[in-house]
């Protein structure tokens, strides 16, 4: 609807060309945007379509695009899943439940400790690995 205000109010007024802006809106929808990896050729233009290149190094073509990489802190990026472990042993009594309610509770201490150390144990070898 702008295009054409624009295009009707430069006619009333004699211009014969469009200004720079409006020509560009017209025509976006003729460039094909394309990102190429490596030594790779990029796609010649055609009369009916401007195609516009951005090279990228070889070793990121098969990586997940920057907008999807997972961001922030162990915290904010832990599944679901992980978080929701916790949530399994709330409220268990009595035999391996490391509780003090219940006939032998107390057994299941060990087991809850020896599962936390290998737990810790295995996210301080995913902090300290490098991503690929």
């Amino acid at each position: 609807m702008t295009k054409l205000v624009i295009t009707l109010a430069a006619a009333a007024t004699g211009l014969a060309v469009l200004p720079p802006a409006v020509e560009a809106q017209t025509q976006g929808s003729n460039v094909a945007e394309i990102i190429v990896y490596g030594n790779d050729p990029c796609p010649r233009s055609t009369e009916d379509q401007v195609v516009v290149c951005a090279r990228r190094p070889e070793g990121e073509r098969y990586r997940i695009p920057e907008k999807y990489r997972p961001s922030g802190s162990r915290q904010e990026t832990e599944a679901w899943a992980r978080k929701s472990r916790v949530l399994e042993t709330v409220g268990s009594t009595g035999i391996n439940s490391c509780s003090p309610v219940g006939p032998a509770g107390y057994t299941g201490c060990l087991t809850q400790v020896i599962r936390e150390a290998h737990e810790q144990r295995q996210q301080s070898n995913d902090d300290n690995t490098p991503p690929q």
